[in-house]
């Protein structure tokens, strides 16, 4: 797959940065090597390699998780939550825009 100038300059405006051409060159390439390498991972057989089950890891055949069960407990009351909040306005917490365009 073959990225364009063009392209990285749309994902750099949807992302709202400004690049320079020199950026902007070097996107494409990093880009481009990127998708490259993917289309080289496409082409393996994995008709034999069994799915993972668990990210964590195996130990001997049994599944270890290094995380806490996950068991439902009350949470914060939603007005107790908003008298932490620095501003509110009737049942939302109020925030900065920080997105502008």
């Amino acid at each position: 797959m073959r990225i364009t100038d063009k392209d990285v300059a749309y994902v750099a405006d949807l992302a709202n940065l400004e690049l320079t051409d020199q950026e902007r060159q070097r996107m494409v390439k990093d880009l481009d090597s990127i998708l490259t390498y993917i289309d080289r991972l496409n082409q393996l057989d994995t008709a034999n390699v069994p799915p993972m089950s668990q990210v964590s890891g195996t130990d001997g055949g049994s599944d270890v998780t290094p995380f806490r069960e996950d068991t439902p407990r009350p949470s914060l009351p939603h007005e107790e939550a908003l008298k932490n909040a620095p501003a509110a306005s009737a049942d939302f917490f109020r925030v900065p825009k920080v997105i502008e365009k």
